[in-house]
């Protein structure tokens, strides 16, 4: 008998229906062993740090029912992710069960194919994503277990802190000052409506005086506009410029962790935890590669598949011509990933509904059309631009013709076509109609989980794949509320905030946060050994901490 252990029960479900008979496959339910839930766990000693695992009482019989097919079996395999999380499990698991020499595979699929190659190709465990992983956690703790208790003492009693979440409150809360200090300035904008002789109408807007651009975003003098008007009804209009010219729009990157979280929030309003649990099980029943990734390469077999789908479906003149590739947008990008795509093109919504509840097929049927559309041709637009001249006054206009569809008969853009009238260059046009547009100055949005997801990725802010995790500790610890979908930072957000904003400023640093997180990223690639950085940063970070324990100044109010 073979033994594969995985850390999920589908995912030992879906395995076990292509394994059939050969294999027995079982489930770890997770990491089998952890860092303690209520104390620090990490004994430190002359500036080294040994945590200290324990075995949750939940796992005790999993732990014990796994022993039993260890007795029993002639191989052991265990096939856990190919992440950090997932060779942690693994290497847990070995630990703990005292495997000798298990065989470790991985694959971002699970389909036939992919298990019995990986079965052919099997590793040993890396030790450097092993170390990555206990980097990371043991640096969360430290910052977590340490801020806290500080928080209790000045603040209230239940708070905590996190190496991310605060960085991500921080965001927040900054965002929500911006918008109560804003003030609003009126500004102005000038449209008329032109006429043909034939008696066809547009509007364009006004953007020079005198050869001078209008300044953005409008003019701000009412008396000025006023003026303007009266000036403009007085005057003969012609055209000055026509210009046409074709433009490609082409389609988006397949999904990676980071896109997927952002797109289902815009698209499906699912909130970013709970795209990522439907993520998973979309993956462990077979329907989609692995979602966690940061990685835009495509399998040479998936893009002929796409080819043969497309062409079979559309006709050859929706397909690209070439595979399409991205360049991975992130140097810590991990190239042996495949971007988030379905596991067979085949697989239609209608093919998969009967499998999946409602929430996962949307899912699914987004990540479907997203990776066919990356390999269809680009969407062919004519875009006509307008130069109207009355005396000083230069009026603009820009038009938009749809002449192919291409990727878009899959996943269509929010493009507005404006199709207009046949002009020609010197032909006179009539003012039919003037508007002195009254607008204000906005404030920046609140952050959603798309925005917030998008800035935490852009400025290197923990991994795609924490930051379900941590909006959601956000809103289980009360720092944030979520109104019509955007984040709002409550009382004692703030208050958490403006304490670790005086008192360690560079936990809120986006870049020392950005530089730790590349630290942790060279210990997984093997290039760092995970105690140097870890000792550099506790150090003065402990001082700091016992600095403000001991300072009876400032107290709970």
């Amino acid at each position: 008998m073979k033994l594969l252990i995985v850390e999920s029960p589908t995912k030992a479900k879906t395995l076990q229906k292509f394994l059939k008979s050969h294999y027995i496959v079982r489930s770890s339910f997770g990491h089998i062993r952890d860092l303690p839930e209520k104390e620090f766990g990490v004994e430190i000693k002359e500036g080294k740090f040994f945590p200290k695992y324990v075995i949750p009482k939940n796992k005790r019989k999993v732990i014990s029912e796994l022993k039993k097919y260890l007795k029993k079996a002639k191989e052991i395999i265990l096939a856990t992710d190919e992440d950090r999380e997932g060779e942690a499990i693994a290497w847990h698991l070995k630990e703990v069960l005292k495997i000798e020499n298990p065989k470790r595979i991985a694959f971002h699929e699970i389909t036939k194919d992919a298990i019995q190659n990986a079965l052919k190709n099997p590793r040993q465990i890396n030790l450097n994503l092993v170390q990555g992983q206990i980097a990371r956690r043991v640096l969360d703790r430290i910052v977590g277990y340490r801020l806290s208790p500080l928080l209790w003492k000045k603040i209230r009693g239940g708070l905590s802190a996190g190496r991310v979440q605060s960085v991500a409150l921080n965001l927040i809360c900054e965002r929500e000052k911006e918008i109560r200090n804003f003030k609003p300035e009126p500004y102005w904008t000038i449209e008329v409506l032109f006429q043909k002789k034939s008696g066809e109408k547009f509007f364009a807007i006004l953007k020079k005086i005198k050869g001078e651009t209008l300044g953005e975003p409008g003019i701000k003098d009412e008396k000025k506009v006023q003026k303007i008007v009266e000036e403009i009804k007085k005057l003969s209009f012609f055209v000055k410029k026509v210009e046409k010219k074709e433009i490609k729009k082409n389609p988006l990157p397949p999904f990676i962790t980071s896109t997927l979280q952002q797109t289902a929030w815009q698209k499906l309003k699912f909130p970013a935890k709970f795209t990522m649990k439907l993520a998973q099980n979309l993956y462990e029943k077979g329907f989609i590669t692995y979602h966690r990734t940061d990685s835009f390469n495509i399998s040479k077999k998936a893009f002929f598949q796409a080819k043969n789908f497309i062409e079979k479906n559309f006709g050859k003149e929706y397909f690209a011509g070439f595979f399409r590739k991205y360049p991975s947008s992130s140097k810590l990008a991990q190239e042996a990933h495949e971007a988030i795509r379905p596991t067979f093109i085949e697989n239609t919504k209608e093919k998969v509904k009967a499998y999946v509840s409602e929430e996962e097929l949307k899912l699914y049927d987004l990540v479907w059309k997203r990776f066919l559309a990356t390999q269809m041709k680009s969407a062919l637009f004519e875009e006509t631009e307008i130069e109207i001249e009355g005396n000083s006054f230069l009026f603009f206009k820009k038009g938009k013709k749809l002449l192919f569809d291409g990727f878009f008969k899959v996943y269509p853009l929010e493009i507005k076509e404006e199709i207009l009238p046949p002009l020609k260059e010197g032909e006179k046009l009539f003012l039919s109609k003037i508007e002195a547009k009254k607008h204000f100055t906005k404030p920046p949005l609140r952050y959603s989980d798309a925005s917030l997801i998008k800035t935490l990725e852009k400025y290197g802010i923990g991994r795609p794949s924490t930051y379900a995790q941590i909006i959601s500790i956000l809103e289980k610890r009360k720092y944030v509320k979520k109104k019509k979908g955007f984040f709002f930072p409550t009382f004692f957000g703030f208050k958490v905030n403006e304490f670790l904003k005086k008192n360690f400023p560079e936990i809120l640093d986006i870049k020392f946060t950005a530089k730790m997180e590349e630290f942790l990223d060279e210990i997984a690639k093997g290039n760092l050994f995970w105690q140097k950085p870890l000792a550099n940063f506790y150090s003065p970070f402990q001082k700091k901490v016992d600095k403000i324990l001991n300072d009876e100044s400032n107290q709970k109010n």
